[in-house]
């Protein structure tokens, strides 16, 4: 495969978008395929913990997250439910997309808040109807895959809360670590969606993309991390990660966020901004040609980014429905060493309501990559002396049935991303698999020199 730098059109950034809310098809599928895990695993009992950072597990049944509080969602094999919520999340209860009976918790409030109708712990798994003989599966929001320990009885939640619950039931060992049910690569709920899920996804998928164009093409030397940074941020959405916009030497003072200081020429760039359904990235220099690149880093072309740009290619065109997850990271080695380019993750990972869910690229994986998933692009290199590279981008798999049903509901959505696939063919000149389905505008579009706005990795034709 033989990729340059090539003058390029640029991509259509697509504007005056509209949220697609999931339906209550949706939600009550959501529901109902999750008591048939909890039957076929002989649970009797979910417990799903939330916190603002933590919530995309809770938020997969209810629609909301508790923001700034802590809240558990108690569901029954029989699918009785209840929400388990602080002070000043109880008004949200009446807005649940299922149907629970809410419990005041004031342990899940802010500190020094009121305690009216403080009770023990215990009390609310009474009145939640957990019986002390249940079997409970328990969810974080992590997966553990250690092999030091038994991963069923790892637990993520507060510890307050998982010791109140071993002191409750009859015997520890009915506690059982349930993530598995919604996130692991190997049939995890969360990890495929309808058409209708994708669509609402896509919405969050164009944002990053239109973020992160205004942002490369505001780049310029003088312009500072905050000026470029603000162009990130898109409808008053919420953030998946934290907000990057770095010029040269990054973190000092320990700051993560865009700093007051400039661009120079010369200098590495770091962009990234995610929103639920995807996350755009993007990392390359302050110059114009090759001849401005650092003295060290001359050949930075040669070295990082083509290379990187040839694992990308090959990403998005042997990706595809039934693609097994080991062979597949074997397929990334092979064009891209990690051992020459030192890159220590996954080559790629499941995202949606947050970025990183889990991935199932990883050496000896048997998990399948199945229609309706949410993938990130993401190759993250290391060469020492070199700055990285990225162009890491959300794509959603989709066989013939699902691209139908998607082009007959959601008629926008899939204008936009056949407008995607037909750019990253025609000028990029990727082979784009059948069954990808870029989510972004930017997907595939990567300017390393971010003062040359249309010089762009391109694969030759």
């Amino acid at each position: 495969m033989n990729i340059n730098l090539n003058k390029v059109t640029l991509p259509t950034i697509h504007t005056n978008l509209k949220s697609i809310y999931l339906t209550d098809k949706t939600m009550t599928a959501r529901k109902e395929n999750f008591l048939a895990k909890m039957k076929q695993q002989s649970i009797d009992t979910a417990i799903i913990y939330a916190d603002r950072e933590h919530g995309a597990n809770f938020e997969y049944f209810t629609g909301f997250i508790p923001r700034f509080e802590e809240a558990c969602l108690v569901i029954h094999a029989n699918g009785d439910s209840y929400l388990l919520l602080g002070n000043e999340n109880l008004k949200l209860a009446a807005h649940s997309r299922i149907p629970a009976q809410a419990i005041h918790v004031p342990y899940f409030s802010l500190p020094n808040q009121p305690m009216n109708g403080e009770k023990a712990l215990a009390d609310y798994f009474k009145e939640s109807q957990i019986s002390p003989d249940a079997t409970i599966g328990v969810i974080g929001w992590k997966l553990f895959t250690s092999s030091q320990y038994d991963n069923s009885g790892l637990f993520d939640l507060p510890f307050y809360i998982v010791d109140s619950l071993i002191h409750y039931v009859a015997d520890r060992k009915q506690l059982k670590n349930f993530a598995s049910a919604l996130i692991s690569p190997e049939g995890g709920l969360r990890t495929t969606h309808n058409a209708n899920e994708i669509a609402h996804f896509e919405y969050g998928a164009t944002l990053a993309g239109k973020g992160m164009f205004a942002a490369i093409q505001a780049v310029e030397v003088g312009k500072t991390e905050k000026e470029i940074g603000a162009l990130l941020a898109q409808d008053g959405q919420p953030n998946t990660v934290t907000t990057i916009s770095a010029a040269g030497k990054r973190f000092t003072n320990a700051t993560l966020y865009p700093r007051d200081n400039e661009a120079l020429l010369g200098d590495n760039y770091s962009l990234t901004v995610g929103y639920r359904g995807g996350l755009s990235s993007r990392a390359g220099f302050v110059v114009a040609s090759k001849k401005e690149l650092p003295e060290n880093q001359t050949d930075y072309l040669e070295k990082v980014g083509i290379p990187y740009f040839t694992a990308y290619a090959t990403w998005l065109e042997n990706i595809s429905v039934g693609t097994v997850g080991d062979a597949f990271y074997d397929r990334i080695e092979e064009v891209f060493p990690a051992d020459v380019y030192g890159w220590t993750l996954n080559p790629g990972h499941y995202t949606g309501d947050d970025e990183w869910m889990s991935s199932p690229f990883f050496k000896g994986s048997t998990a399948v990559v199945k229609s309706g998933q949410l993938f990130q692009v993401d190759i993250i290199p290391s060469v020492p002396g070199y700055s990285g590279a990225s162009c890491e981008e959300p794509v959603a798999i989709a066989g013939k049935a699902l691209q139908n049903e998607l082009k007959e509901q959601y008629p926008d959505v899939w204008k936009r991303i056949e407008e995607r696939r037909n750019y990253i063919k025609d000028v990029i000149h990727i082979d784009l698999s059948d069954d990808v389905l870029p989510l972004s505008d930017t997907v595939a579009f990567y300017t390393p020199f971010l003062l040359n706005k249309t010089l762009a990795y391109t694969k030759e034709a």
